[in-house]
């Protein structure tokens, strides 16, 4: 975990490039107010709250009240300090199945709980992303459209066909990847590729049994329209923010803007999507293309994008990294595991 602490401060790197190119000072992001920050911040902890409570949910439908529905909550959200240090956006699931595996639970059906979780948040960010990109091609934003449209279909596209297609079929490694371990692992690759095969095979055999009842379609219809609530709340935190600068913005607008910047930041090129997700959303909402910095200029939208980024960034990172320390990092008892 050491490494984060190099990656959170290189996110400001971004922001202090933009802060510099289009002249924003402190006393501009002061100009928000504490009471439109606090509200985004509170409409962001409550995005996170329900993620918290989405996973809680999945986790108690599969596995019975083994453990705290609150304590759970916690650790879900603790889990998004790893996706807020990734490119990307990535590595919040293996947190989820670390911890399960620590309360004893097998590690097929952990990995099947944390991919529930993940495919109904993907699936509604990516539809709600995929709408922006259309939205945007509508407007004459060629650009932004593309990249947004290119990002959030392949994205959704990829993660729901494996989530299908899992329970109709067994998923092993490739076999040039299964060759490499082998040839360079040799005895130890050997072992590596026969667990890894044999936990896909189990996963598979997870979803075959459980994806098509009728229990399993209510608790993906249910965390699907969860997501859709936690994505909504996300895109109206930039609409509070906005509102203290003075830049005037409707829910779905800003619901719009917020998922076509996510899609953008979702490209793994920065830590976090810092910078990405900032030119994105300036882009969306003015038709611009993000990557020419001279059309960007003077555009008073800033001070509300970076106000935003701080109160939905920086701010969560630290409750994030509390929960994540304290909850799933932390040893379990033996007579607390199921």
């Amino acid at each position: 975990m050491n490494w984060r602490i190099i990656a959170i401060p290189a996110t400001l790197i971004p922001i202090l490039f933009i802060a510099l190119q289009f002249d924003i000072e402190f006393e501009d992001i002061l100009e928000i107010g504490i009471i439109p920050f606090t509200l985004a911040v509170v409409a962001m902890l409550i995005k996170l709250g329900i993620q918290g409570v989405k996973f809680a949910y999945i986790a108690q439908r599969y596995l019975g009240k083994f453990d705290s529905f609150w304590k759970l909550s916690g650790v879900r959200v603790g889990s998004e300090f790893i996706k807020f240090t990734t490119p990307m956006f990535v590595g919040a699931e293996f947190i989820i199945i670390y911890y399960l595996h620590k309360k004893g639970v097998p590690p097929s059906k952990s990995t099947w709980i944390a991919i529930m979780d993940i495919v109904t948040e993907v699936f509604a960010g990516g539809l709600l992303s995929i709408m922006a990109g259309i939205l945007a091609l509508i407007n004459g934003a060629y650009v932004v459209g593309i990249i947004i449209l290119s990002t959030s279909v392949f994205v959704t596209t990829l993660w729901m066909v494996l989530f299908f297609l899992s329970s109709k079929r067994v998923f092993q490694l490739p076999g040039v990847i299964s060759s490499l371990v082998k040839k360079f692992g040799k005895e130890k690759g050997e072992n590596i590729v026969e667990k890894t095969n044999a936990w896909m095979e189990e996963v598979c055999v997870m979803s075959k049994k459980n994806l098509r009842t009728s229990e399993s379609k209510k608790v993906f219809t249910v965390t699907f329209l969860m997501s859709l609530a936690s994505w909504a709340f996300y895109g109206i935190s930039f609409m509070i923010i906005a509102f203290g600068t003075g830049y005037i913005l409707g829910a779905f607008d800003s619901i719009m803007a917020v998922m076509g910047a996510n899609a953008i930041g979702n490209l793994p090129i920065t830590v976090g999507g810092s910078g990405l997700a900032e030119f994105g959303i300036v882009a969306y909402l003015n038709n611009l293309n993000p990557f020419d910095i001279e059309i960007l200029e003077g555009n008073t939208i800033w001070n509300a994008v970076i106000g935003w980024r701080i109160a939905t960034y920086y701010v969560p990172i630290a409750v994030t990294w509390l929960l994540l320390v304290k909850l799933a990092l932390t040893k379990i008892d033996k007579s607390e595991t199921t």
